[in-house]
Parts: C-alpha cells; structure tokens; sequence
C-alpha cells in the first residue's frame, strides 16, 4: 500500500473486478495517487501505493515462463460484475465503501516539480562502478518487510511484526529511524519525467548513505508509473548516474513490475534492449526487484492490463480465484529466477517488493484463507533454493527480501497487518507475528 462512491455514480466496466491499494509510494492507487516524494509528502494523509493487479493461472516451474496461457480457475461464487473503484485503477472486484475526502485527494496527483528534461546521449559518461557488495540477510527477520501506505512507521508496531525493512513508495529525506529496520527509497517515474527533482533525490541520498534505492513503481502497469520501455530506459539511465556520482555506497534495482509473466518479461526485454541500444552497454542493476501480485493482464479489463508499448491484448487471463494460487506464486517467482540467469544476472539479489491480497473478503477471501496464503509465501521464500538459478552468495535462494502490502491501507484493507482505525495488530499481523516469532 474512498474511491467506490466516486466511480459508482459514473462507471461501470465489464470485467471480473478492480483492485486499489493504498500504496504509500508505490502507491497511489494503483493509479497511484503519485505523491511527492519530500519531506512534505511524507506528512500528507495521502497514500501512494503499491501495485495492484491480477493474474492468471499457474506457468510451469521447471521452464522459464513461456506464452503458454495456463487454464484458468474457476471464479468464485459470489463475483460481481467489475466496476472501477477509484478513478481509472480497475484492478479488483468491487470493495465496500471508503472515505469519500481521503478519495477525493488521492485522484489528485499530488503536486510535482517540473520533470527532468529527456537525458542526451551526447553528455554520457560511463556509469560509476556499481557496488561490489550487496550486504546478505544476518537474520531470517532481516528478510520480512512491509510496505507503509501513511508513514511513518512506529518502532512499536515494527518491533511486534519483527521487521527487517520497510518502503512507502516515495523518497524521504528523514525516514523513520528504527533500529535494525531499513527504509528503502523509491523514485517515481512517468513518460515525462520523474519525482522529486533532482534536488531532492540528491538531499535524500546524502542523508542516507549506503541506501537502496528503486527507481519506480509499476512501470508496466497503465495506473501505476506507466512508463513505455524505451523512456523507462532513459530514465533509468539518468537517475542511476545520479545517485552513484551522489552516494557511491548506494545500491539501485529497477522499477517491480506488477508480475513476472511473459508479457512483463517482453516489457523487460524491451527496456534492456533499448538500453543497450542507446547507451552501448548493459544496464547497470545492482538488484534486481519485482511484484508477484496475480491479476489478470488482458485490454480493457481488470487487473494490470497490458504494458505500455507493448501490442498485445492479452496475456495470461487470471480469474478472481487465482489471486492467491500459491503455485502460481512459485511458478512466477521462479521464472523471474530463470529469466534472470538467461541474461547473465544470477549473481545478483532478487527483491520481491510487493505482493498480497487485494481482493475483498466478500470475494471468497476471509482472514483464514488470507492466512494461509500468507504462510505459504513466506515458506517459499524462506526456503526456495535452486542450483543453476538461485543467488550463490545466499545458499542459492531464489529470493532474498521480501515485503508484503500492506501495513494499513484503508482502500485494500483484507491484508492489513494493523488495523487501519485502532491500530491494533489484526488478526493477520497476530498470524504473522507469531510466524516471525518461531524464526530462529
């Protein structure tokens, strides 16, 4: 990690249901209100929000993600006819009511410095030396995190959901500073620039030395950054420069995309051959960082639709019920592992930034089977090895972070970890507190 009463009045798309998190930085709706990423912004009641999709059935484990389209589980019962929830961010079946003011403020992106100008290729230098260590988990805990829709992040409640790192989809230069649990930066991105300006962005890296930093949120999804492959690159390319000539101890992964299926890897094929292309090298990723939400990827329809650039008007069609298909889950995560050793970049971590449930309890998704989700992920990632695909310098774990969204969000709420009204632990933080707690 409101919009219900503003869209009901005037939209209503067919499709299977649209899904709006509150996503502190990675977060404006999924259309995500954009919010700037200063000090100020970190004060707004707005969220930014992460990604929000769905997608379809289970690829197979053992091959990388191919086109294949794997059948689709059947829809639950009670699915409704979609209509959009908050603005145009159609990503799951509709919600119960929320604040109408809160709404209203995140359809209005939040006010941005002038975007950067286009980078030339006539003023390159060769990039910095990329980091020659990514500091590994010291402990099973460092590797849970959480996405924070309304920052900041109170030690209590990190101390009780024994955190290891957080993100709120924006840049601050004064994060919450908790012992033992890192804020990781995001730098928002869009086809005509990027936010904060550079100013901020560098004011942020010199107070936090040694930070990670993602450049975007969603590039790949139309109401999240939407960024086609070719800009995306450029961008890329400009803020990399930065923030190493800023901060050579920083470390920076690419934008998640919402999913690692085929269509989200052709968008990722795209952007590196584009970056190849103009800049006469590889792109320079000190870590590689994705989404694994399951939404359904088809034009004109709910879930993540089909990625800038990109001619398709369909990938894989998910259904409601696949949103919390565990072996879907693997299977992308998996694939995402094998793309990456294709390209040559095994050796290096891969960062799963957001995933959860989205999808509303009177959507067949009841705490129980939140839980079990919930559980099953966080075995998976503790536990995934693979000889010829995992990262060497952690045991060949396939994935080495991961953060689930969200914290509190009072647009997505079925995964809240805290209750976003008393700020209690809910039943699921409980269930993942005491997960945490039996980690050694």
């Amino acid at each position: 990690m409101n919009a219900g009463k503003i869209l009901g009045a005037t939209v209503a798309l067919v499709g299977i249901g649209l899904i709006v998190w509150a996503g502190a930085t990675s977060w404006g709706n999924r259309a995500k209100s954009q919010a700037d990423s200063s000090e100020a912004s970190s004060s707004s009641s707005v969220p930014l929000r992460p990604a929000e999709f769905q997608a379809p059935a289970t690829p197979p484990l053992e091959v990388a993600v191919s086109s294949r389209t794997p059948k689709p589980t059947p829809i639950p019962i009670n699915t409704a006819t979609p209509t959009p929830l908050w603005g145009n961010e159609p990503l799951v079946p509709t919600a119960p009511p929320l604040n109408l003011a809160k709404l209203e403020q995140t359809l209005k992106p939040t006010p941005a410095s002038a975007p950067s100008p286009l980078p030339s290729s006539s003023q390159e230098t060769r990039p910095p030396q990329q980091s020659e260590t990514i500091p590994l988990p010291q402990t099973a805990l460092d590797r849970f995190g959480v996405g924070v829709p309304y920052p900041p992040l109170q030690a209590e409640v990190a101390e009780k959901l024994g955190l290891g790192w957080h993100l709120a989809w924006r840049v601050l230069e004064h994060p919450s500073r908790l012992s033992g649990v890192a804020f990781w930066q995001m730098v928002r991105v869009r086809e005509d620039g990027f936010y904060p300006d550079k100013a901020a962005i560098q004011r942020a890296s010199r107070a936090n030395p040694g930070a990670n930093w993602l450049i975007g949120n969603e590039p790949d999804v139309i109401w999240q950054d939407n960024v086609t492959p070719e800009r995306y690159a450029e961008w890329y390319h400009e803020l990399y420069y930065l923030l190493k000539k800023t901060d050579p101890t920083c470390r920076v992964a690419i934008g998640g995309v919402s999913q690692p299926t085929p269509l989200r890897l052709q968008y990722l094929d795209m952007v590196m051959s584009s970056y190849q292309a103009r800049y006469d090298e590889t792109m320079p990723v000190d870590m590689w960082n994705i989404h694994n939400f399951i939404l359904r990827e088809e034009r004109n329809s709910w879930g993540v639709e089909i990625p800038p650039g990109l001619t398709a008007d369909q990938g894989i069609v998910y259904e409601v019920d696949d949103h919390d298909n565990l072996e879907i889950f693997k299977a992308q995560i998996t694939a995402f592992r094998q793309w990456m050793a294709k390209h040559g970049e095994r050796n290096k971590p891969l960062i799963v930034s957001e995933y959860g449930i989205l999808m509303p309890a009177d959507y067949g998704f009841d705490p129980e089977r939140v839980q079990r989700f919930l559980y099953g992920t966080y075995q998976f990632m503790l536990n995934a090895t693979g000889e010829e695909i995992g990262y060497p310098d952690d045991n060949n774990h396939l994935v080495q972070r991961w953060a689930w969204y969200s914290l509190s969000d009072d647009r997505y709420p079925t995964g809240n970890l805290v209750d976003f009204a008393t700020g209690e632990l809910t039943s699921l933080g409980k269930a993942h507190q005491g997960f945490v707690s039996r980690l050694p």
